[in-house]
């Protein structure tokens, strides 16, 4: 009997041991890949955090976008190998800077002048400022730019009540605001009845 365990110790202790062998070879092999990929990933994030930063410190480039117009068809060149369109580029308006002087405007008109208040012109009141407003016209020198008809649009587009009023001298009257010629504009004024020259 002592022979049988003499036999079986050893058995169990090399199957015991085999057993352990490959549960501690498959954790390593484990980590081994693990730590692998941990290296892989770092190495990725340490090249997109270069190319982030490589795009940041380029300066952006100015671009001019054509704006469409839809009365005017594109032009096409046929000779490139690529269609290219042309379009218009659009141009913005700006108003030029008044001769605007409060304390002179007041000396001449006997009154407080705010610029480009359109209701310095005689026959225009607050009511009709804003209907101008309403259709872009918010300064002195965008009415003196205005055609007679188009003010009269302006006028129509607030109803029966407006339509009566005469703008045949707010264009011009604006105008003298806008270039600062008070005495010019008050001898109008004077001669206006309702912004109706009647002299």
């Amino acid at each position: 009997m002592s022979n049988f365990w003499c036999i079986l110790i050893p058995i169990l202790a090399a199957i015991i041991g085999a057993v352990l062998g490959w549960l501690l070879r498959g954790l390593s092999c484990g980590c081994d890949d693990e730590q692998d990929e941990i290296k892989r990933l770092k190495a990725k994030i340490s090249k997109l955090e270069a190319d982030l930063k490589a795009c940041l410190s380029r300066k952006p480039e100015r671009i001019e976008v054509p704006v469409s117009n839809l009365n005017t068809p594109p032009v096409v060149d046929t000779k490139s190998s690529f269609a290219s369109i042309e379009e218009p580029k659009a141009t913005i308006e700006v108003d030029p800077s008044p001769n605007f002087d409060a304390a002179a405007a007041k000396a001449v008109l006997g009154k407080k002048v705010v610029m480009d208040d359109l209701k310095l012109v005689e026959g225009i009141g607050p009511k009709i400022e804003q209907l101008f407003h309403n259709h872009g016209i918010k300064t002195w020198y965008q009415l003196s730019k205005a055609e007679i008809s188009k003010c009269q649009e302006v006028l129509n587009s607030g109803g029966k009540r407006y339509e009566i009023h005469n703008p045949g001298t707010w264009p011009k009257q604006a105008g003298l605001a806008f270039e600062g010629k008070w005495e010019v504009l008050n001898e109008l004024q004077d001669r206006l009845d309702g912004g109706v020259d009647r002299g």
